[in-house]
């Protein structure tokens, strides 16, 4: 018999749970988003070395954001298949395809024999799409056009590589963790990107210094491009990793005690069972509801503001203070600590606290503030970096509270697919955002304009989560779901 004061099952197996599946998650996270903003730094030389190849401002804006056209595609079929498949088989491929792609970056300068006729026919299409945002494509129609596509394909095919991770993890994590530990499991998800931007940086200061000045080249390839290689391959390898060790549902968890398996797994169906009394939804369905794509726009607002704050950084500050690459890798990890607190606080409070309106809309809020603040002429650098951290705190800290909104509206395969709606829609702010700051860059020759519309985009977000008032009903209703959803 357990004392009154031991933790029951329930307790032990939430947290064998933390211990054992969120770090593989975590680090998958942290490899992920390194390989998708590392761009942003690589830009750095990478615009020098290929300017005479047509990589103008708005070239590298919209090819950060390509990314998320290629993430749309698979996002909502990759989140079922975590649902209905096996979410290990899947985030292992997945892992080792966008390392695979991730490195592959590193070449973009290298002319492929026979794919001259079909790049350049595409960029045709691409560059109206380009000059449609007010850019300048004239540089598309150079000898280096086909250079310019091979970065969009390559960071195409990053987006096709890696969708379905992140809503993926959501989805998995309702596997294991009731609607009480949720948001606190979603927290140490998600704090995976400022540590990101917080390791990447440093890293890639080193490696951005190859074949610089009395650095030679290694292996004949310089700085930027070792960068894309580096933190590629360490993906493949947790890719293998992940097969071995990921879990997919409780029931198969050998490292759990049969009466911690029984507990845990009684309380997902006591809460599914308590939800299926409220109704029931088809996938298609759910896809339809007012709210997901209410969410989905909201998520796209805020997203905006994220992406093209977290890719422009590094070139905001040269632009605005000079300030030498080895510099810029310091002060840009600065704002990511406070996204990686703000993002525990916001976790443990809400979890708390039972709600998430105010915990998803108010961090936005803020944010957009700083953010608007950071962009007045004649800030010292030490307010401007003050303001970043502020805003990036913000662009953050909304997620745990923000994710757990689609399963208060429905379960199982349909909220698997909302999830994947939200963030694949939601997440083409990540081509709106880069791409809004590097056209009026290049047409404005300042940053100022390009930031006040993202802190915009950000303030309409928080409207939209405030006025939806999902997580108003979690305080009243002990987080119980408004609508139920099953195939």
């Amino acid at each position: 018999m357990s004392s009154p004061s031991s933790p029951s099952a329930l307790d032990r197996a939430v947290s064998k749970a933390y211990w054992r599946l969120l770090p593989l998650l975590f680090i998958g996270y942290v490899i992920a988003y390194i390989d998708r903003v590392n761009v942003g730094f690589a830009k750095l030389q990478m615009q020098e070395d290929l300017h005479s190849l047509g990589f103008t401002e708005s070239v590298l804006g919209f090819g950060m954001g390509i990314f998320f056209i290629g993430y749309l595609i698979l996002e909502i079929p990759g989140t079922l298949l975590v649902e209905r498949w096996s979410a290990r088989k899947w985030i292992s491929r997945i892992l080792v395809s966008w390392g695979i792609v991730a490195a592959m970056t590193a070449f973009v300068h290298c002319r492929i024999p026979g794919v001259t006729g079909p790049a350049e026919a595409m960029l045709r299409g691409l560059s109206g799409l380009v000059e449609s945002f007010g850019g300048d494509a004239s540089s598309l129609k150079q000898d280096g056009s086909v250079y310019v596509f091979q970065f969009w394909a390559v960071r195409f095919l990053l987006g096709v590589a890696e969708a379905g991770f992140y809503p993926g993890v959501i989805v998995y994590l309702t596997h294991w963790f009731p609607h009480r530990d949720r948001s606190r499991a979603l927290a140490w998800f998600f704090v995976g990107s400022p540590i990101a931007t917080i390791l990447g940086p440093p890293v890639s200061a080193w490696l951005i210094n190859i074949g610089v000045g009395d650095k030679p080249p290694i292996l004949g390839l310089v700085g930027w491009q070792w960068i894309f290689i580096f933190w590629g391959i360490p993906a493949v390898v947790l890719g293998l990793i992940v097969l071995v060790r990921l879990t997919d549902w409780p029931h198969q968890a050998l490292w759990l005690s049969t009466e911690e398996r029984e507990a845990l797994q009684s309380e997902l169906d006591r809460e599914r069972d308590e939800a299926g009394e409220k109704g029931h939804m088809t996938v298609m369905q759910a896809l339809r509801h007012p709210k997901v794509l209410i969410l989905a726009a909201a998520y796209f607002f805020v997203v905006t503001g994220n992406y093209g704050i977290e890719f422009y950084m590094p070139s905001i500050l040269k632009d605005w203070y000079g300030f030498e690459v080895s510099k810029i890798a310091w002060l840009v990890i600065i704002p990511p600590v406070g996204s990686l607190l703000g993002q525990l606080a916001v976790g443990w409070s809400s979890d708390r606290m039972n709600e998430r309106r105010w915990h998803a809309s108010l961090p936005i809020v803020i944010g957009a503030a700083a953010l608007a603040f950071a962009a007045i002429r004649g800030n010292p650098a030490w307010l401007t970096v003050t303001l970043f951290l502020v805003a990036m705190t913000g662009l953050k800290a909304y997620l745990p509270a923000f994710w757990t909104l689609p399963s208060m509206l429905m379960t199982q395969s349909a909220a698997a697919a909302s999830i994947g709606l939200i963030n694949s829609f939601g997440n083409l702010g990540g081509l709106a955002g880069p791409t809004i700051l590097g056209v009026l860059k290049q047409s404005t020759n300042s940053y100022q304009l390009g930031i006040w519309i993202l802190s915009t985009s950000m303030v309409i977000s928080a409207c939209i989560i405030f006025r939806l008032g999902i997580g108003r009903q979690a305080a009243r209703a002990a987080a119980k779901p408004e609508v139920a959803v099953e195939v």
